[in-house]
């Protein structure tokens, strides 16, 4: 019978398959993906079982396929040590627990370089026994081979089944790598001027999930939401108004920084990076993969609205739905939040529940489970939001509070008291008690004396999904058409004094949700530099939002060539909208009198460079160089291309143009120059 041996010699199968662990090792260093990480630890587990087959079939163990295993496993270690953004345990930290826990900091925390040496050791520790264990054991002879026969093949046996433990176990987190933007962050929120006082305006944005165009009786719905509508009746609606992108995560990244999130390697549904999948570690590897440069959630580095409402004296708290991050740097309270009551996630993902979190560190409130019975989100949030005004108008500070209700994103829920109150089925009876709490809530903050002093915003991060009104438009949430991005955005300032215009009345033309950071800066009157930059913004990168304080006053075109409205999906942009005037299409084509060109001096195109068809029964049809104009024809029903196919080419290069300015300059970095 042919004995266990350790072949050393150059055959090319071994020698292949060890160059490729060594290039997996050398390939993760350089480029420092965790993608990269996963096709290390899978190339181990390929390489495990190739070890056992040779056993049988050649009854040797083929010396540089160990040592191709080595490198990849020294390679994702040496990683994890070196860039790991957690304390290096993988599964065994909890994330139930909050990854920043005032208890356990170097266990659940981000660690420090011992942790993540430490933990990372111990997790490779059982393949690592097996792998040197196996080597010596057919190196070496034995007085009977039986005893090395059977060493070797519950070796190799024990190096599958620990490689596969590592796969399960391994923790999954490292730093972004990206260009970062810390400097310019510390320098921006250094320059702002602290001089809120209690007599400064306080904000209440209030941004709904999945709520659809046509979801507001103010709009058109056939059912009442009083309190809601009150903020229109007593201040101002934006009839064209888009979220910056048409899911979740991306509008609400836009909304925070004033910026599209392509620029944040945001552009996509952020999902939980804890307890996800049994019997798989407690973090997972999706989100730095899908968004790219290991991007976890928001970029720490990006300046947010609450950093800056902060800097400049404001309390700031939120309440509800986050969903762009669940630990480190990711976190709202690592983002200029004081305080937030609510869920990392949507309510839709596994897991759901309630926290509580201050200084980066949360704990969970009622269990780990509400995915189950979600009925009581809305008072728990009221509760919440109403006791922090409360107790910021006792105060007298000036606050910030940002209200993210999770509804009414599926599955929807609806209070024991609400639940069949509207006859129309439980997606209304969620939106009736959001409403009747928001009036409360209102009715709260006039006891307390700001609600006349406080810029109350409601809006929506996208058009309905399953259930819900577009306000017959187009499409629906996840598409770049009208039903996906235009959303209702009421406004509301008692004390505005003119700032808002007249009160009770509309607005016609367009702003998108990356607006709202500026201009809640120059209503606020926010300065920097000692008083000498007044609605003092970031100097060190693009801003893509631009003030509505004018289209507020007097409803004038914000969005022209130089600052269109982009409408994407994931890394591209599906159109680009903008409003020209009429005067200058007519002289493009003096011979037209279309009651269009005729009826308004401003009109808007949208331009669509490829997208899908929404009818699902036609889903693979595209619509290509589609122009349509929203002034006429905000449904989206006609192409117009081949009226006006000058202006269809001009708005195809602006396209281009601003796609091509994405991919060069990423994060949008402004590269200070000397005077």
């Amino acid at each position: 019978m042919k004995n266990i041996t350790l072949d050393t010699k150059k055959k090319v199968f071994p020698i292949i398959l060890m160059i490729i662990g060594i290039g997996i090792m050398l390939a993760m260093w350089i480029v420092r993906l965790n993608i990269v990480a996963i096709v290390a630890v899978g190339y181990c587990c390929i390489l495990s079982a190739v070890v056992i087959l040779a056993l049988i079939i050649k009854k040797k163990v083929y010396a540089p396929i160990i040592y191709g295993y080595a490198a990849a496993c020294i390679g994702v270690v040496v990683y994890y040590i070196i860039w790991g953004a957690d304390a290096g345990f993988g599964a065994f930290s909890s994330g139930l627990a909050g990854f920043s826990s005032a208890e356990h900091p170097l266990l659940t925390g981000s660690g420090n370089f011992g942790t993540r040496l430490l933990g990372n050791l111990l997790l490779i520790l059982p393949s690592a026994i097996c792998l040197w264990g196996l080597y010596f054991t057919v190196r070496h002879s034995f007085k009977k081979e039986g005893v090395k026969k059977a060493l070797s093949a519950v070796l190799s046996i024990f190096l599958a089944g620990t490689s596969v433990f590592y796969v399960l176990t391994m923790n999954l987190r490292s730093q972004p790598n990206t260009e970062r933007m810390w400097e310019g962050q510390d320098e921006y929120l250094k320059n702002v001027d602290n001089t809120a006082t209690s007599s400064s305006p306080n904000v209440l944005v209030i941004l709904m999930d999945d709520l659809g165009y046509g979801d507001i009786s103010l709009n058109g719905a056939i059912y009442d939401t009083p309190n809601i509508d009150s903020i229109g009746e007593n201040g101002v609606e934006l009839e064209n108004f888009y979220s910056s992108y048409s899911v979740c995560s991306p509008a609400r990244f836009a909304a925070m920084t004033g910026r599209y999130p392509y620029r944040g390697y945001a552009d996509n549904v952020i999902y939980p990076t804890v307890d996800t999948l049994v019997p798989f570690a407690s973090t997972r590897v999706f989100n730095s993969i899908e968004m790219g440069g290991n991007a976890d959630g928001m970029l720490g580095d990006e300046i947010t609205i609450a950093e800056t409402f902060k800097a400049a004296g404001y309390s700031t708290g939120l309440f509800g739905k986050w969903h762009l991050g669940d630990y480190g740097e990711y976190l709202p309270t690592n983002q200029g939040f004081d305080y937030f009551y609510g869920s990392h996630y949507a309510n839709d993902m596994t897991p759901f529940y309630h926290v509580r979190e201050e200084n980066g560190e949360y704990t969970i409130v009622h269990g780990t489970d509400e995915l189950k019975d979600q009925s009581n989100a809305t008072k728990y949030i009221h509760e919440e939001i109403e006791a922090w005004i409360t107790e910021q108008a006792n105060s007298n500070q000036p606050f910030l509070a940002y209200y993210t209700s999770p509804w009414p994103h599926a599955p929807v829920y609806a209070g024991d008291e609400f639940d069949g109150i509207s006859g129309m089925g439980t997606y209304v009876d969620c939106i009736t008690e959001f409403d009747t709490y928001l009036g409360e809530l209102f009715a709260t903050m006039e006891e307390l004396g700001v609600l006349e002093n406080t810029i109350i915003i409601f809006t929506s991060d996208n058009g309905p999904a399953l259930e819900g009104s577009t306000n017959e438009l187009r499409g629906g949430k996840y598409l770049a058409y009208e039903g996906g991005q235009k959303v209702p955005f009421l406004i509301r300032w008692d004390n505005a004094d003119g700032a808002l215009g007249e009160t009770g009345t509309t607005r016609s033309q367009s702003a998108t949700l990356v607006d709202l950071y500026p201009t809640l800066v120059e209503l606020c009157n926010i300065t920097g530099k000692n008083g000498t930059a007044e609605a003092y913004m970031p100097e060190d990168r693009i801003i893509d939002g631009v003030s509505m304080t004018s289209l507020l006053q007097n409803d004038t075109v914000i969005h022209t060539e130089e600052h269109p409205i982009l409408h994407m999906k994931r890394e591209d942009i599906k159109a680009i909208q903008y409003t020209v005037s009429t005067e200058s299409v007519m002289e493009q084509y003096p011979d037209y009198d279309y009651d269009v060109l005729e009826n308004n001096e401003y009109i808007t195109f949208k331009y669509f460079d490829r997208i899908q068809n929404d009818n699902s029964a036609f889903f693979d049809k595209y619509r290509t160089n589609w122009l349509h104009i929203l002034t006429d024809d905000s449904g989206e029903n006609y192409n117009r291309a081949t009226v006006y196919p000058e202006i269809a080419d001009e708005y195809h290069s602006k396209l281009d143009e601003i796609q091509q300015e994405f991919k060069e300059n990423r994060r949008g970095i402004i590269t200070q120059t000397e005077d």
